[in-house]
């Protein structure tokens, strides 16, 4: 049996997560791309850094810092009225800054790759960074913005030791796919497991395939 509970939870922290990742993700990959800044090197390897955090240690920082015992964790409390830790709102912290690196790259590439003569062009006739970013960047590197959406959005969606350290597992609060899965396999109950394993599953390749199809279809349409 599919928990769909789970899943609606699962697919809404995903796609608000994949939304905020998006507004941060276009602006954050101009300024490194564009920048000439020596400490955006700093910041670029912090954006990163989640790639090679365990989970769990991420997930543990973000709930002692989320938690009533800090001043921040105290601070956010006061003003929604409950803390972050063990919350949905925690979740899409929690979610966000673990799936940065996944939505950052992909449009880091994608910037990078446009001919610099066109950004020259551009600059030599009067475009500002905004317009630069907006009406040259984003309209080139549309299948990387994509992509980074996409990749966003399912590393949400498989995403376990943030969730599981920061939301623990309140159903309909903090329970995903992820953790349903996880509980399954511990209670030796393979055959939903594997329902909800092959669910996870087709979720990927529906969205991964969408990508290269799509990106398939316009080269070809192009042609």
């Amino acid at each position: 049996m599919i928990d769909w509970q789970a899943f609606a939870l699962t697919i809404k922290l995903a796609t608000i997560t994949t939304a905020i990742l998006l507004v941060i993700a276009v602006p954050l990959s101009a300024l490194l791309v564009l920048g000439r800044s020596r400490w955006l090197a700093l910041l670029e390897a912090f954006t990163v850094l989640p790639l090679v955090l365990p989970p769990t240690v991420l997930g543990f920082f973000l709930l002692v810092l989320l938690g009533l015992r800090t001043p921040v964790g105290r601070a956010v409390a006061a003003i929604l009225g409950h803390p972050l830790a063990f919350s949905f709102q925690g979740l899409v912290v929690g979610s966000v800054i673990y799936s940065l690196p996944f939505a950052v790259q992909p449009v880091v590439a994608g910037f990078s790759s446009i001919e610099p003569a066109l950004i020259d062009a551009a600059r030599v006739l009067g475009a500002g960074r905004a317009r630069l970013v907006w009406s040259l960047l984003v309209p080139l590197a549309r299948r990387s913005i994509l992509a980074a959406a996409v990749l966003g959005f399912l590393h949400t969606v498989g995403e376990f030791g943030v969730v599981l350290m920061l939301g623990g597992d309140i159903p309909g609060a903090t329970r995903t796919l992820s953790i349903v899965l996880y509980n399954q396999v511990e209670s030796f109950d393979y055959a939903a497991a594997s329902h909800t394993a092959a669910l996870l599953l087709g979720l990927s390749i529906v969205a991964l395939a969408a990508i290269y199809i799509g990106g398939r279809w316009r080269g070809g349409h192009s042609a």
